[in-house]
């Protein structure tokens, strides 16, 4: 998929192709989640949507998306962890995000939506480490909405330059 096709999806489906598109980030869409955030942001500068409910959809789409992630790892944890260990190119993110949360608990799940690859791997393994739903959905809510806030400004913005 590339962001011809994402384009082309939201003009048929609209918001809700923003929603199962980050959703579906959590098993590999071969297109990066900030891509698909900033694209939201420039849709909604054209005119194509309104800003508030792309806005809205998307970070939905991000938190639902990763609290899969943290309901698999819980349940499914070990299993979804060595699959992707034994993946050379998800080996080094693996790695990085189980580092992070040695040292940083909860918290890495704040530094974490900023590295792509730990983002999606972190939910995993806090949830196969037992981390209460409540602990994960407020550190994960929050750091969403900043880095769901941060790449769709920067797509608002970006269109807005283009534009003019």
């Amino acid at each position: 998929m590339n962001v011809d096709q994402l384009l082309l999806w939201i003009e048929q489906f609209g918001y809700a192709a923003l929603f199962f598109a980050l959703w579906l980030g959590i098993v590999g869409l071969p297109i990066p989640d900030e891509v698909i955030v900033m694209t939201g942001g420039a849709v909604s500068q054209s005119g194509l949507l309104h800003a508030f409910p792309a806005f809205m959809l998307t970070y939905i789409g991000v938190i639902t998306g990763l609290s899969i992630g943290y309901v698999l790892g819980r349940y499914c944890g070990p299993l979804i962890l060595e699959r992707l260990r034994n993946q050379k190119r998800l080996r080094r993110s693996v790695e990085r995000a189980e580092r992070l949360v040695s040292s940083y608990g909860g918290y890495a799940l704040l530094i974490s939506y900023f590295i792509p690859g730990v983002r999606h791997i972190l939910p995993y393994l806090v949830g196969m480490h037992q981390m209460s739903y409540r602990k994960y959905a407020v550190f994960s809510a929050t750091a969403g909405l900043l880095w769901t806030g941060v790449y769709f400004i920067v797509g608002l913005k970006a269109s807005y330059y283009i534009q003019s």
